[in-house]
């Protein structure tokens, strides 16, 4: 079994709706041990556009990365997601952040997520669950993102299991 942590994000048609239904479909592909709480988060990037709610999840799962890929790909396309921009609008956008200490660099799936240590609406959540990243305790990696606003919205975590 593999320890994955897939981001969780969406802006557009009922973002707190959308993070549980994409749960519960993630959960069937494994098993859901620990999620974050939601975070309120700005838009990076194109501004123009309404708030995300982000959250990041524990999976532990049998899949192999190709294959989680394409599950979360078909779930962003059962909840609605269509292609746009770049930081554009979306209805449900998942990622693998961390998949065991496996390191994948196709042209369509990166892990680490690439862009993983830079943004705080993904390493505000993921802090709560794993206490260290490329061996840098989680402060260090926040600090860096200090001036990115990222609120949280419920009290306590959304453990699952």
């Amino acid at each position: 079994m593999a320890l994955v942590y897939i981001g969780l994000g969406s802006n557009l048609g009922g973002p707190a709706a959308k993070l549980r239904a994409a749960l519960a479909a993630i959960g069937r592909h494994g098993r859901v041990l620990r999620t974050s709480r939601r975070y309120r988060t700005a838009p990076v990037g194109y501004r123009d556009q309404p708030e995300f709610l982000n959250q990041v999840a524990e999976l532990e799962t049998e899949l192999t990365p190709r294959a989680l890929f394409s599950e979360l790909q078909r779930i962003e396309h059962e909840l609605g997601r269509e292609p746009t921009f770049r930081n554009g609008p979306r209805r449900i956008d998942l990622d693998i952040l961390l998949y065991d200490a496996v390191e994948v660099h196709d042209a369509d799936l990166c892990i680490p997520h690439p862009r993983l240590r830079e943004r705080a609406f993904v390493l505000r959540p993921l802090a709560e669950l794993i206490a260290e990243l490329d061996g840098k305790p989680m402060a260090y990696w926040l600090q860096a993102v200090a001036g990115q606003a990222a609120s949280p919205l419920e009290e306590g975590k959304g453990d699952v299991a």
